[in-house]
């Protein structure tokens, strides 16, 4: 079992950024490939950015590339999402999700931080 609480979302205006945590307890945190996710109002939950269990390996969503940075830090389980020139369509509930490394779906998931991106 993995239990993840989200943190870092707030109000910000474009162009601005924010650092999204996500923290990880229960067992065998580095074994577990790490996604943000996010879900705006009214639209279906999509995929952001995955990380691999030891971090080497990412992979982003066209409309983030060049923007978000995944990465996570296995001594202090916790998983980050480094998001810079923030667009309005950005603002969304964000969600951290683990899934087992050899797993398709993904198991465990946060409660969500929002970000609202001002114009």
């Amino acid at each position: 079992q993995v239990q993840l609480v989200e943190s870092g979302g707030g109000v910000v205006q474009a162009g601005g950024s924010l650092r999204l945590s996500c923290a990880a307890s229960g067992r065998s945190f580095e074994n577990n490939v790490m996604a943000w996710f996010r879900q705006a109002p009214g639209k279906e939950r999509e995929f952001v950015a995955r990380v691999g269990t030891r971090g080497g390996i990412t992979s982003y969503a066209d409309f983030v590339k060049g923007r978000f940075t995944i990465s996570r830090d296995n001594t202090e389980f916790t998983v980050y999402l480094q998001m810079n020139s923030l667009k309005p369509e950005d603002t969304a509930v964000y969600y951290c999700a683990a899934r087992k490394e050899a797993g398709a779906e993904y198991e465990y998931w946060g409660q969500g931080t929002h970000v609202t991106v001002s114009s």
